[in-house]
């Protein structure tokens, strides 16, 4: 059984040790923002926070993690307001989107640490595999999060989102047949 907080509630996997993050944040938690992408750490696409730091998800036990504090794509912000989250959308840095919730992770965690990023500090910190190849939109975007961030520069473009976080999250019920 791990204890562990999770987008700060404190939760209790009663799963075996050895079960990676990435499968008690998806499967029991319901928090499908994470997402599975090669299982072997080579993609990012399972990012999340721990303890403020960006690591892949399917590579930390639930041991690992025990007694941690855990924030992933759906505790980064409640209403999508991040910073990074705001200027991926506004720089049109999203495509397909599977990618995106590990990117704007691994941006999260960089930003909190150099508001200021250069290209090749996003390159060192995000090393996140995007299929769909937008990254110079992604360099500016976290770059413009880096300015928002240090109040240089505010965002309105991004329109506000159509679904809440917590209401995504919700299991869909089930529809009757005709």
């Amino acid at each position: 059984m791990a204890r562990l907080t999770v987008n700060g509630r404190a939760v209790e996997f009663k799963l075996d040790p050895a079960t990676p993050l990435l499968w008690a944040l998806r499967d029991v938690a319901n928090l499908t923002g994470t997402k599975y992408g090669c299982g072997e750490g080579d993609c990012g696409a399972c990012m999340v926070l721990i303890e403020g730091q960006a690591l892949r998800s399917c590579l930390v036990t639930l041991a690992d993690a025990e007694g941690r504090t855990v924030t992933t794509i759906e505790g980064l912000s409640a209403d999508r307001s991040h910073p990074v989250q705001q200027a991926l959308v506004a720089e049109q840095a999203i495509q397909c989107g599977f990618c995106t919730p590990g990117i704007a992770i691994a941006a999260a965690a960089l930003l909190a640490r150099n508001a200021d990023p250069t290209a090749e500090d996003i390159a060192a910190a995000v090393p996140n595999l995007c299929r769909c190849g937008v990254y110079p939109r992604l360099v500016r975007a976290i770059q413009r999060a880096g300015r928002v961030a240090r109040q240089t520069e505010t965002i309105s473009a991004a329109p506000a989102p159509g679904i809440t976080p917590r209401d995504a999250a919700r299991a869909v019920p089930a529809m009757k047949g005709n």
